[in-house]
């Protein structure tokens, strides 16, 4: 009688297994979200971002556990270069390369632009997009080197349209989406793809906050808040969810996406068909 060896589908099934992936602002959020399909998928994992160093590290041993998978932490702050590149450098060191690289590190203020703060200025655009900058050049010259790599952007519906009050934050999200189109085209004869995800709201933690925020602000109540503020321009009139665009990314990073490369690909809800 033959016998039949059972292999776990953790094993068999993963399409990123051997790859090492590093994601920016991944502690919570969208990131997170990216960073737990990542991992599924078989992809060692570095992740980065702020928060309760107790809760971080609940984080990164569960994926570990999880996935059968290392999970590196780098606490690397964005809006600086060096900590970036050696952050980048450490991954390699200690995974042996760097394969995937997902910038998801962003901020955000809502202001005038007459009023709006120099300072708040230079920090959107130092961690929206000159982080993504630093770290792409610190990691493109490896994953041409290998022949291969994956470059994804998380932008924003706001890398295609614009709205009041957030001048930083859309100049920035336009100028990721240049930047992705550029490192599209100098890694396209290399195996390296770059593209930009696009997402209008998406429910996190951080919109729950900023919905009895301004709800406060406003005086009235949080589901006008979403109906009539956040979700005004929205045709779903439904927030999306970070698992999908972690989703989303995981199929970029992997082996069926090479011929896709300089997009900018929404998830919206249909907010930049208007």
């Amino acid at each position: 009688m033959n016998s039949v060896t059972q292999t776990s589908p953790l094993k068999t099934t993963r399409s990123l297994a051997g790859k090492v992936a590093l994601v920016t602002g991944s502690t919570s959020g969208i990131g997170l979200a990216v960073l737990e399909k990542l991992a599924a998928e078989g992809a060692d994992v570095v992740m980065n971002g702020f928060g309760d160093p107790g809760s971080i590290e609940a984080i990164r041993s569960g994926l570990e556990q999880r996935y059968s998978v290392r999970v590196r932490y780098d606490g690397a702050d964005m809006s600086k270069p060096e900590e970036i590149e050696a952050m980048v450098e450490a991954a390699r060191r200690a995974l042996g390369a760097l394969d995937i690289l997902v910038n998801n590190a962003g901020i955000q203020h809502v202001e005038p632009i007459e009023r709006f703060p120099v300072e708040k200025w230079n920090a959107i655009l130092a961690i929206n997009l000159s982080a993504a900058f630093h770290t792409i050049r610190a990691s493109l010259a490896g994953m041409k080197a290998r022949g291969w790599g994956r470059i994804v952007n998380i932008a924003s519906a706001h890398a295609l349209i614009g709205s009041p009050f957030k001048s930083a934050y859309v100049a920035a999200k336009h100028g990721v989406l240049g930047l992705t189109k550029v490192a599209a085209l100098e890694g396209a004869e290399h195996g390296v793809t770059a593209n930009a995800i696009c997402p209008g709201y998406v429910w996190t933690p951080l919109v729950e906050k900023q919905i009895e925020e301004q709800a406060a602000a406003h005086k009235i109540g949080k589901d006008q808040v979403v109906r009539e503020v956040l979700l005004k321009n929205t045709p779903t009139r439904t927030f999306a969810e970070a698992g999908e665009i972690g989703a989303l990314a995981a199929f970029l990073c992997g082996p069926h996406s090479g011929a896709i490369t300089g997009t900018a690909l929404p998830v919206d809800g249909g907010w930049t068909a208007h």
